[in-house]
């Protein structure tokens, strides 16, 4: 079986999350068939328990499945080793987290290249880019501070910078404004779908927060883990 479909960029099939809880199975993803297309702006929402961020793992490869298959560009997940699955994910996934993960004793440069670094980039293109990708984010000017002289917001801009920096296929961002005021928030999403639109990089988000619900163009309800509702906007 192969997705030759060069549009869909993740497609799950049966995908089944069970684990333990002092000896008690918690079915946290009970089936779920999904194809996320290549450009999407799309939120998985749904309370909480729901599944969505172990969905989220589960596409990014982070964590197994139960049982069914994901594929992600043309990659089927299970059938990679260890380190083939570190290095795709390297290569091909970029994150942003509720609690931005920046790496304190680095300058906002020096997290921004970090991914480039491990990828072999040379010195001059890594320095480019991220002048470049600061310059589109509002932080030209930032690159010598430390994470600790700023403010969440452009806290989350470095580690959104950080992210795209590599020119990964996808970006996976878990509750990305929870720590953020609303106008922030707005402002950084807005950001990200501009990003989206000109980069074409996928975004898919795992969220309660209906300021990304408004702006994704699908929204994917996730309820007690199966898909509840799966709704393309304009």
């Amino acid at each position: 079986m192969s997705h030759a479909d060069t549009h869909d960029l993740i497609v799950t099939t049966g995908v089944t999350k069970t684990y333990q809880d002092n000896g008690v199975p918690v079915h946290a993803v009970r089936g779920i068939d999904l194809t996320i297309r290549c450009g999407e702006f799309t939120a998985i929402v749904g309370p909480s328990g729901s599944g969505k961020t172990t969905i989220l793992n589960i596409i990014s490869g982070l964590d197994t499945v139960t049982s069914g298959e994901v594929w992600l560009a043309g990659k089927q997940l299970s059938a990679m080793s260890g380190t083939e699955l570190s290095d795709f994910r390297r290569d091909r996934v970029g994150f942003i987290f509720q609690a931005y993960n920046l790496i304190p004793v680095l300058t906002v440069e020096e997290n921004v290249e970090y991914i480039m670094l491990l990828q072999g980039v040379s010195k001059q293109e890594r320095h480019d880019r991220v002048d470049k990708i600061l310059g589109e984010l509002g932080l030209a000017g930032f690159a010598h501070r430390l994470p600790t002289k700023l403010s969440g917001g452009q806290q989350q801009r470095v580690a959104i910078a950080r992210a795209m920096v590599s020119g990964p296929a996808i970006i996976l961002a878990d509750e990305p404004t929870a720590n953020l005021d609303s106008k922030t928030g707005a402002e950084l999403l807005d950001m990200m779908r501009t990003l989206n639109e000109n980069s074409g990089i996928t975004f898919l988000f795992s969220t309660h927060d209906t300021q990304i619900m408004e702006r994704a163009r699908r929204l994917i309800t996730l309820r007690d883990g199966v898909i509840h509702s799966d709704e393309v906007r304009g």
